[in-house]
């Protein structure tokens, strides 16, 4: 793995209405594309990144000139703090238990317990419930991605990424986005859940409403909530609500997941939005 390149982040990051992650692997791509967002997440012009404690993270990487890289980037950044770092999936376990942060940034590929195997064992505890996982991979397709967002990490970023969309993307996660494009979450659907082992039915899939199944083939689709409220002819809160609600009747930690559960159910499929 190969630390973030770039200038260093800092503040003064543009933001506000309109505002759109800057081109480049695993962005989002062609126009008016988004990242999706998350449940309960402040949308609409003006918005900012609120004030408040500082977002907490754990670096996992088995190389430590790696995590000296990335832990100097983000700890120099107001508002995000390095609480720990482990070498391998096993301690990572281990510290996301003990020190329950916001965000875990976990390499996919390690020796031993690897990220994708840590990532099922950190979202099957009910105790690590608020920890979101971002999974760092040399390639955006790539199938222990598909499979992690599956297990419940709430999306990726590569290893070439920016300075600037690291934190960038640490606060979104922290803040409920999930960290996926449109166009990358189409494309790791269509190469690699045909050859994914069948999931069970999730439960709580039939007792969706209709209204809830058309809101999640829009989560799906990358809408955010205002968007969804556009489409429905309703209130950004009434969509919202449609969303929670979906998403506890799946038994989905984000966004991520339920997009995952759309495609894996036939609810969407690979291509519709071409």
């Amino acid at each position: 793995m190969t630390p973030a390149g770039g200038a260093p982040a800092g503040p003064g990051l543009p933001e506000g209405s309109g505002e759109r992650w800057p081109g480049g692997p695993g962005v989002p791509e062609g126009p008016g594309e988004r990242w999706a967002s998350g449940p309960g997440v402040p949308e609409g012009p003006g918005e900012r990144w609120p004030g408040g404690p500082a977002v907490r993270v754990l670096l996992v990487d088995d190389q430590v000139l790696v995590r000296s890289g990335f832990r100097a980037l983000l700890d120099a950044e107001a508002g995000i703090e390095v609480v720990g770092e482990a070498g391998d999936g096993e301690e990572a376990v281990r510290l996301a238990s003990a020190l329950a942060p916001d965000v875990v940034l976990m390499d996919i590929r390690m020796p031993g317990l690897d990220g994708l195997a840590a990532t099922r064992m950190i979202a099957a505890d009910d105790r690590l419930a608020q920890v979101r996982i971002v999974i760092l991979t040399t390639f955006e397709l790539d199938e222990y991605v598909f499979e992690a967002i599956r297990a419940g990490a709430s999306g990726f970023l590569v290893k070439d990424t920016e300075p600037a969309d690291l934190i960038r993307g640490v606060r979104a996660v922290a803040r409920g986005d999930a960290l996926l494009s449109p166009g990358v979450t189409r494309r790791l659907i269509e190469e690699f859940a045909a050859k994914a082992k069948e999931p069970p039915r999730s439960p709580g899939f039939d007792a969706l409403t209709d209204r809830e199944r058309e809101v999640m083939a829009l989560v799906a689709a990358g809408l955010s909530n205002d968007e969804i409220a556009g489409r429905l002819v309703v209130s950004p809160a009434t969509a919202k609500t449609h969303v929670s609600r979906a998403m506890v009747k799946l038994g989905t930690r984000d966004r991520a997941q339920m997009v995952v559960l759309a495609y894996e159910s036939g609810l969407v499929r690979p291509g519709w939005l071409d």
